[in-house]
């Protein structure tokens, strides 16, 4: 059998690199190829690798000797690096360094073939951003990188990892949210604010705190009785009070490789096995056949896709996630998302970030410097947000750099809502450790995370398995904000960012049933 041939010409602009490439199939059977464009190493102040992934796509299935033409865009501002430490004059910005910027295409890296290339003349800043997430001094450690020698051969060298300089607490403090007035209207309605005669924050503007609350915890067990049986939980409508107010619950399911319910439910393919086809319309159309199943099955959240990167080849959920390549992870993601919720329901890509291994995975702390953090482990996320736009995200069990995912402000508020400006709702990954805030006493548990704005603790309950809720919520807020305490506008903030993932879910058209908002089970406890 002969190989598939390929050839390609590039063609470059101030902002887009555009690959032509041609495809030839082997004269023996029908096949599609995979074609893919890296990025080619460079000498510059920051380390970079010999090869980077930057576009991919499979051609349409061609008959023996056929060829095809595909063509792969790449945006000059994707080849940039993140500097952390400041050595090109940029600390905490994308940068286009000074140089020649190769592309090689080929069905592999050891395929590839060169295909053009551009020079940039002088340094651009891409993106200046703010410092996040960074190393603690007082854990500080050297990290790996590359030099290269005059003669542009690579060696091994060490450097001491940039660490945090920046005053968590008063940015915290600085960009806490507004509260909005509080006002008595028994009549106000979820409903109204489905069909449009009621704003979104006049209906937040009747609710109690204890409301508030309520929303950011789910129906403390799996199981709930508000959804099919051998769900994984439900959020929302979980009080009687919210459901006289007409919120819906969300009934959550796993997961990344079919519905898990106490039913018949199709076995699909798992991550990795869909990142093999490289394929994004097919998995895109395989994920809206899986969310047509959800519709079928009474779920409103699949707790998928997994996007966490395989770092190591032992981590026990692998499986579920896609590669170890960030842009295939992230390409994949979307698709998965794209798919799921164009017929109505939601997705929830986890788990964000940096979970890359199952032992011990809810003490284990990922440390890793800011741009290893930005370069690789939220990247994939990065690409996924911004080309489909779920509906939740699940953050993870571990720390970043001493931090729990679930407390996780810079990551939360400070990334994925700030600079990626995502409006969604969070949830926990189910149950989370209980610690107290260290920069703010008169927070902990379920309070020091609605403060970093992950809402919903899933799937309520204070410890594993339990049938009990914490309540630190409400007793941080009767401490006192002039005390440290949770303010009114957090509270408001979480709940505005589920109730929008209500209003936009299509719960409430799903269950239009009389007896919907009572459950489909029957006998409700009460809570």
């Amino acid at each position: 059998m002969t190989a598939s041939t390929f050839s390609g010409r590039t063609r470059f602009s101030p902002r887009t690199t555009r690959d032509a490439v041609a495809v030839e199939t082997p004269a023996v059977r029908a096949t599609s190829r995979i074609v893919g464009a890296e990025d080619g190493a460079r000498l510059g102040a920051l380390a970079t690798p010999a090869r980077e992934l930057v576009a991919f796509a499979r051609t349409e299935q061609l008959d023996p000797g056929a060829s095809t033409e595909v063509t792969l865009e790449v945006p000059l501002a994707d080849l940039a690096s993140y500097d952390d430490a400041g050595v090109t004059g940029h600390r905490s910005a994308w940068v286009l360094e000074p140089g020649t910027y190769r592309l090689f295409v080929g069905p592999d890296v050891r395929r590839a073939e060169p295909a053009g290339e551009t020079v940039v003349p002088e340094l651009r800043v891409v993106a200046q951003l703010e410092e996040v997430a960074a190393v603690r001094p007082e854990a500080a450690f050297e990290r790996m990188t590359l030099r290269r020698e005059a003669d542009g051969a690579a060696t091994v060298a060490f450097e001491a990892v940039p660490t945090a300089t920046v005053d968590l607490k008063q940015r915290i403090l600085d960009r806490l949210p507004a509260a909005v007035d509080p006002v008595e209207d028994d009549s106000a309605s979820f409903t109204q604010v489905l069909d449009g005669s009621l704003e979104l924050d006049a209906f937040i503007a009747a609710l109690a705190p204890e409301d508030f609350a309520a929303l950011a915890y789910g129906d403390v067990t799996m199981d709930s009785p508000l959804g099919a049986a051998g769900n994984a939980g439900a959020l929302g409508g979980v009080t009687e009070r919210l459901r006289e107010r007409r919120v819906p619950a969300a009934i959550t399911t796993d997961g990344p490789s079919g519905i898990r319910l106490s039913a018949y439910a199709s076995l699909l393919p798992c991550g990795t096995a869909l990142a093999s086809t490289w394929d994004i319309p097919a998995v895109q159309e395989f994920a809206a056949l899986h969310g047509e199943e959800m519709i079928a099955k009474g779920s409103d959240m699949l707790l998928s896709p997994g996007m966490n990167i395989h770092r190591d080849p032992l981590c026990g959920r692998n499986f579920e996630y896609f590669a170890e390549d960030p842009l295939l992870t992230g390409k994949l993601g979307a698709a998965v998302v794209a798919g799921v919720q164009s017929v109505g329901v939601s997705a929830c890509p986890k788990h964000y970030a940096a979970n890359n291994q199952e032992t011990n995975r809810i003490f284990s702390d990922s440390r890793v410097s800011e741009r290893a953090l930005r370069e690789i482990y939220l990247r994939g996320f990065e690409i996924m947000v911004r080309e489909s736009n779920p509906q939740n995200i699940m953050t993870s069990y571990n720390k970043m750099n001493g931090v729990w995912g679930h407390y996780h402000y810079d990551l939360v508020t400070t990334v994925l809502r700030g600079e990626w400006g995502w409006d969604g709702s969070i949830v926990t990954d189910w149950w989370m450790r209980m610690a107290p805030d260290p920069d703010f006493p008169a927070l902990r548990d379920s309070a020091y995370r609605v403060r970093a704005q992950v809402d919903v603790l899933m799937p309520g309950s204070m410890h594993h398995g339990g049938t009990e809720r914490e309540d630190s919520i409400m007793e941080s807020y009767r401490a006192g904000a002039d005390n440290g305490g949770i303010t009114l506008g957090e509270m408001q903030r979480t709940a505005r960012n589920v109730l929008r993932y209500l209003q936009r879910s299509g719960i409430a058209e799903r269950r239009s049933a009389p007896d919907a908002w009572d459950g489909p089970r029957g006998e409700r406890r009460a809570i």
